[in-house]
């Protein structure tokens, strides 16, 4: 003899662990595709970064510096995770930039303030800060 219990479909059978996984699945996808995202967007403005003039002259002037080319072997190359901000309105704007770099001797990060007047460069700050050194480098240094 059967019991009213075991007549009961799968829905009424197991709607109490099915309802919260199938939740938390949902959730956890959302909060990938989020994570994701984010990585995405992130990266893809790094080397939007990479690829601007200023970024470029910075790096010419860090491997024309002797004491930053001693410090990090040649050839110096940009890391992920380039950040800052970089506005750019024709032939104005300013770029305040960390950019990784590295080399086979060392890395360190490159720090950029610049502003753009009349479609050129000037510099405020380039220094070259190697790991497990205390000292910055001055790119501009001697100038």
């Amino acid at each position: 003899m059967e019991s009213n219990g075991s007549k009961q479909g799968w829905w009424s059978r197991n709607w109490k662990w099915f309802v919260p996984v199938v939740c938390l699945g949902a959730l956890v996808l959302c909060i990938g595709c989020i994570v994701l995202l984010v990585v995405v967007i992130r990266g893809a403005s790094s080397e939007i970064i990479k690829s601007t003039d200023v970024c470029q002259i910075a790096m010419t002037q860090l491997q024309a510096n002797a004491q930053a080319v001693e410090a990090l072997g040649t050839p110096v190359e940009i890391g992920a995770g380039v950040g800052g901000s970089y506005e750019v309105t024709g032939p104005s704007g300013s770029a305040d930039l960390s950019i990784p770099v590295s080399g086979p001797k060392g890395s360190g990060t490159l720090y950029v303030v610049a502003s753009k007047s009349a479609g050129i460069w000037r510099f405020d700050v380039l220094e070259l800060a190697v790991e497990g050194v205390a000292e910055r480098i001055d790119l501009l240094a001697g100038r």
